[in-house]
């Protein structure tokens, strides 16, 4: 299994998330000037929404110029928990986008169905706005992913669900504005009904994006069914006996494994540093070239 040098990664990551950042530019402003004068309060939000990913592109940017560096005496293991970190910066950003976009959306709700406050009706050119959005981020969430499917990167990644969920919120606002357009003005409050609607579909996609990169900052072990393989693979290499204290866990897109293995006590150094070889060689066939293994091999006997 081959894997892409940091650096090579880290061109991708950026042409991809270059991509994104001015098309969000042009979407942004479009969706803001149509919210404005389409009398759209879920346009707005959307449109809100829309402009925190500037904020995670530009995280994305800064963390693969750090990613890409090499291994130095600060960072034996490389850089890659910097991407991991801007994992759950864009995952935290967006929670908060929704918090934002839920408190906003319920302020005019309230307004309408309790205080019996007018809303304005949202025209036209909000709806085909909405319309555009939808395509725009449904096109962009699939390229992102992708790119970031291809350089195995979780901050890639969580930036195309990122643009996924701005479809979703699109979807959601093209409803509203459409069913407040077309129903008249009793409903109205269809168009911040949306809006909180979208927002609890951020919040969710969110709450995916963090709690896999907090739990990997966290050092939490491979799951279950990597570390039965790893320990698979192990016992069945000639001549190990008993791989125990197996522990594993991840580095931005490197696995690190920690093993113990006993081997026969009449075997010499070089005949159990080749097995160590072999585990080396045939962990990394599976989990890739940058894989990084530790192995503690002991008698027999111990």
């Amino acid at each position: 299994m081959n894997i892409l040098t940091e650096d090579i990664r880290a061109k991708k990551a950026n042409k991809i998330t270059w991509i994104g950042f001015f098309a969000n530019l042009i979407l942004t402003s479009v969706k803001l000037i149509a919210g404005i004068i389409g009398n759209s309060t879920a346009m707005i939000a959307d449109a809100i929404h829309s402009l925190s990913d500037f904020t995670t592109d530009i995280i994305i940017l800064i963390s693969f110029k750090i990613v890409r560096k090499p291994s130095d005496k600060d960072h034996n293991y490389g850089h890659g928990k910097f991407e991991t970190l801007a994992t759950t910066i864009i995952g935290i950003a967006l929670f908060v986008v929704g918090i934002g976009i839920l408190y906003s959306s319920g302020e005019n709700i309230y307004s309408a169905m309790l205080l019996k406050t007018n809303l304005e009706s949202p025209r036209i050119i909000a709806l085909i706005t909405a319309l555009l959005s939808m395509i725009t981020k449904e096109i962009l969430f699939r390229i992102t992913l992708k790119a970031g499917e291809e350089i195995n990167s979780s901050a890639v990644i969580a930036n195309a669900w990122h643009h996924r969920s701005d479809a979703f919120s699109s979807i959601g606002t093209f409803i509203g504005i459409g069913g407040s357009i077309l129903l008249g003005d009793n409903w109205r409050v269809l168009d911040p009904i949306a809006a909180t609607i979208v927002s609890i579909f951020i919040m969710k996609t969110a709450y995916g994006i963090s709690i896999g990169s907090i739990k990997e900052l966290l050092e939490e072990s491979l799951d279950d069914s990597t570390n039965k393989n790893i320990l698979e693979i192990i016992e069945n290499i000639n001549q190990v006996i008993s791989p125990h204290e197996l522990k594993t866990r991840r580095v931005g897109n490197k696995i690190i494994i920690d093993i113990h293995i006993n081997v026969k006590n009449n075997l010499s150094i070089v005949e159990a540093h080749k097995i160590n070889d072999e585990i080396e060689r045939k962990i990394k066939k599976i989990y890739g070239d940058n894989t990084i293994i530790n192995i503690h091999t002991e008698p027999e006997d111990e």
